[in-house]
């Protein structure tokens, strides 16, 4: 494993809002300062749990990567132990303050560590999607009761979206039950944008409401506004992260 080079240049930017509905804020998001990992979260509990797991998690994802950056670890084996990492902090969290024992969080990160190849975990349902050329596809696959039954084809894809049981995750990160880290390479070029968001944005814009100003906006920073502005416009009813990453071309 050598660490990714000037090859890859990247710009990038993130915003957060508590949107038009909620008191709180419970997302959580993190952008290494040379832009070699990204993170986002979405906290959820009673009692300010949210947004403590989010936090938590983010910290702790951060940290770890940090310290273990140059070691010569396999980056898939290196995100997985950062999860796990942040997963044991929030139920150590839940331990000693029992108040806040239903709180879990979603995570989904992109790390650029290897040369030419970006790699993205996924715990929940916060998305990460790549805009090549004009065409958007969402990378991540929801960790859902719902995203489940549209791949079991038991859902369509339009019942799905008002679900009564759409928010309903399968995974979280603060559980004791973990399972499944989905870890995997992301295919870019020059040119292309990476999206990490929560769902406030995605409960509130379709895949081409989301995908218009990522190609109609060259700025990272004007872009990441205009789909919280968007999503706001559209109800606004829940926290709304993103992160926006664009492949700078030579």
């Amino acid at each position: 494993m050598s660490p990714i080079t000037q090859s890859m240049k990247r710009s990038f930017a993130g915003k957060t809002d508590t949107g038009l509905v909620r008191s709180v804020n419970q997302d959580s998001y993190y952008i290494d300062s040379d832009g070699r990992f990204f993170i986002v979260a979405d906290g959820m509990g009673g009692h300010a749990g949210g947004q403590e797991a989010s936090r938590i998690a983010t910290g702790a994802i951060q940290s770890y990567l940090l310290e273990h950056w140059e070691e010569p670890e396999d980056t898939p084996l290196l995100l997985e132990k950062a999860f796990l990492i942040a997963n044991q902090a929030i139920l150590t969290d839940q331990f000693n303050h029992p108040e806040r024992a239903d709180m879990g969080t979603t995570a989904v990160v992109v790390v650029f560590r290897d040369e030419g190849r970006p790699w993205c975990a996924n715990v929940g349902d916060s998305r990460l999607y790549r805009l090549h050329g004009s065409h958007l596809d969402q990378i991540t696959e929801d960790q859902t009761w719902v995203a489940q039954a549209v791949k079991r084809k038991a859902l369509t894809v339009d019942q799905a979206r008002s679900h009564p049981w759409r928010h309903v995750l399968s995974q979280c990160l603060g559980r004791d039950d973990l399972r499944e880290i989905d870890i995997l390479p992301i295919d870019v070029k020059p040119g292309d944008r990476l999206l990490l968001c929560s769902d406030g944005l995605t409960e509130e814009l379709s895949d081409p409401l989301i995908a218009s100003p990522l190609k109609s906006i060259r700025a990272c920073e004007g872009a990441a506004t205009a789909l919280i502005e968007a999503a706001k416009d559209k109800g606004g009813r829940d926290n709304i992260t993103v992160v926006i990453v664009t492949i700078d071309l030579k």
